[in-house]
């Protein structure tokens, strides 16, 4: 059938491939939507968004205003976890385009008797529409009034007035509306957007030298976690630690008695992948950790690693899991120029893959029931795709708490796509970026693209896998440097604990891995060891949970500065109501000097406009009174956090 409809909807937006993916916010979020909206000729237009939860029933509706050029803008928060559907419906207001025909005739100085007559019929048409009595009298009354011609210059004023407008635009007759595909947002829990991660290896966590620490130990370190502004401690894999293959330390292919192994070489005769490594305790203790962890605020993250040393129980009781080769082994997993010897990778294409996948299924909603509602995964790039879609809204369907990290340091279409498969968050190349100019390009193409509207990053400076070049044989400045950068760029963070706080960066002759790596023995340190650095994490992190600017990641403007060794950005909330500039020295070695360039017009303020700069750090304030203004870091504290007073 021929379609009669005139008004055209395009580029709605946000979607993710045109709506084939949902779009991502977090509880209170707003979802600013954007879409083309005309229609031929000249005639005024009207156009609503629509909103509806998944379990509410009847849809909710915000107007959406002209902007420019076609283009139509509304926004609507979302106010609960869960599938939120939306969609954009335009119609041709005959109504208010008779109105704004009707003004342009009066005030040519046409007589209008005819177009009063046809402005009773729109007013008939709503009368009965109307909610309120007073509106109803109203137009009983005009409609008479717009019928007679003795009360012609009564009726022209009321023609023209504002009250009739915003009637009409309330009460709006749709004839012959369009409107758009309807489009998704998935709302999580606000930890997806803002959350702060402490990462250590249980079995490092002893107060004694050379002893394999217990959950207990873990529990111990709680409260200095949570006293240094951490919200997630992220536990390696705390599974058994297969026994063939077995790696030894600095990752040579043969252990020696008393190594331990990795931690991601899962599963032993002591079980799999719903087991506990024995030394580590029982799973009454490691329910007692995540209690203790939820008493400080705290929350324990998992690693889930879909992998298997030789001995795993899976081998023996799945074996069309793996893939066989003619000689009867197993290719072991690989990852040029690294080798694994001590990992079987799963065969994804089985014809088994059912219960594999079920198997995979029954083990998140096995440490879900134990407490856990966030997993680290780990190299999730090597599974399929449309496994994580499956397994993901599976999980999302009975427990929507849950949040995914997803650790896929690779391709970034890749590292998209697991995104629009539903992970929260994901690992970046923050680790490698670290000019002013690499930095920058980056965050703008997190937060300027469509990235912003599905993937949610998440900033480590360093990880058990990753020492990079730049953190190697450097000192304190440097690694202040980094982690406010992380904190700031980014609303999701981490580190790998100990490490970093402690600046441990001796490495392998010319690689990014660690010299000694704990992924491969027991590394015995003095957790009452305080230093400056400690010191700066902590506020750092105070900063991040007072300001609500810094809880969220896309609201970025970068500010010029005079000096490439200089950044500056500036920071708000969705409410406009906290502001925040963060200035960086990214020289650890030398003091800089620049100039930058406040962001008035975003203010808000003119020049000369006095304003009040607190650095929250060192709690310095300064009245700055122009555009542009001086600053100095020096390495000693090579960065400023500005609370901006206006």
């Amino acid at each position: 059938m021929q379609d009669q409809r005139r008004v055209v909807i395009d580029y709605v937006s946000p979607s993710v491939n045109c709506g084939e993916y949902y779009i991502k916010r977090v509880v209170d979020e707003i979802v600013n939507v954007r879409a083309h909206i005309l229609a031929d000729g000249h005639d005024v237009l009207g156009a609503s968004v629509y909103y509806k939860h998944e379990n509410g029933r009847a849809w909710r509706n915000t107007r959406m205003a002209l902007d420019f050029n076609n283009e139509w803008q509304a926004a609507f928060t979302v106010e609960k976890q869960g599938f939120y559907n939306y969609k954009v419906e335009a119609w041709v207001d005959y109504a208010l385009n008779w109105r704004h025909g009707i003004i342009r005739k009066i005030d040519d100085g046409q007589y209008v008797s005819s177009e009063l007559l046809e402005g009773a019929d729109y007013v008939a048409a709503i009368i009965d529409k109307v909610a309120s009595k007073e509106d109803k009298a109203y137009l009983e009354k005009i409609h008479a009034i717009f019928k007679d011609e003795d009360r012609y210059g009564e009726a022209i004023n009321e023609a023209t007035s504002e009250k009739l407008y915003t009637i009409f635009y309330n009460n709006p007759v749709k004839i012959l509306e369009n409107v758009s595909k309807e489009y998704q947002v998935y709302v999580d829990r606000k930890k997806a957007r803002f959350s702060t991660w402490y990462e250590f290896f249980p079995r490092s966590a002893s107060e004694k030298e050379g002893v394999h620490g217990t959950f207990k130990d873990c529990e111990r370190l709680l409260p200095r976690i949570k006293n240094m502004g951490f919200d997630v401690v992220y536990l390696p894999p705390i599974h058994p630690i297969g026994e063939v293959n077995r790696k030894g330390k600095n990752n040579t292919t043969e252990a020696k008695p008393g190594d331990v192994g990795s931690t991601w070489g899962v599963g032993s005769k002591h079980g799999g992948h719903k087991a506990i490594h024995p030394e580590l305790g029982n799973l009454d203790d490691f329910k007692s950790l995540i209690q203790r962890a939820k008493d400080n605020n705290l929350e324990i993250a998992m690693d889930y690693a879909l992998q298997a040393a030789p001995d795993h129980p899976w081998v023996k009781e799945h074996p069309s899991w793996f893939k066989w080769r003619p000689d009867g082994t197993v290719q072991y997993a690989e990852n040029p120029p690294k080798k694994y010897q001590d990992i079987l990778p799963i065969y994804w294409e089985s014809e088994d893959y059912q219960a594999l996948w079920n198997e995979c299924l029954d083990t998140l909603f096995y440490w879900i029931d134990c407490g856990i509602e966030i997993f680290r995964v780990d190299n999730p790039h090597t599974k399929p795709f449309y496994f994580w879609n499956w397994i993901i809204t599976k999980v999302k369907e009975k427990n929507p708490n849950v949040i995914f990290l997803a650790e896929a340091f690779t391709a970034p279409k890749v590292m998209q796509q697991l995104a629009k498969q539903g992970y929260t968050q994901s690992y970046t190349y923050f680790t490698w970026r670290n000019s002013k100019h690499e930095l920058t390009e980056y965050v703008e193409e997190l937060t300027q693209t469509e990235l912003k509207e599905y993937m949610q990053p998440n900033f480590w400076p360093n990880t058990p896998d990753i020492n990079p070049f730049h953190l190697q044989a450097t000192g304190e400045s440097k690694h202040m440097q980094r982690y406010a950068l992380a904190a700031t760029l980014s609303s999701s963070i981490g580190i790998y604990g100990p490490v970093f706080e402690y600046m441990l960066s001796d490495s392998l002759l010319g690689k990014e891995e660690y010299l000694n790596s704990e992924k491969f023995q027991i590394t015995h340190y003095d957790w009452e060891i305080k230093n400056k650095l400690i010191t700066i994490i902590a506020k750092i992190n105070y900063v991040r949970h007072h300001n609500e600017a810094l809880q969220q990641t896309n609201n970025i403007k970068f500010c010029h500065v005079d000096n490439d060794n200089i950044m500056a950005f500036y920071k708000w909330n969705d409410a406009k109501t906290n502001h925040i500039l963060v200035i960086i020295s990214l020289d650890a070695h030398n003091s800089q000097q620049g100039t930058v360039q406040l962001p008035l017009q975003e203010l808000g303020v003119h020049p000369g406009h006095h304003i009040e700069m607190h650095d929250v750090i060192t709690d310095s304030r300064y009245t700055w009174h122009n555009e542009w203004n001086f600053v100095e870091l020096h390495p000693t504290l090579p960065f400023h956090i500005f609370h901006i007073n206006k």
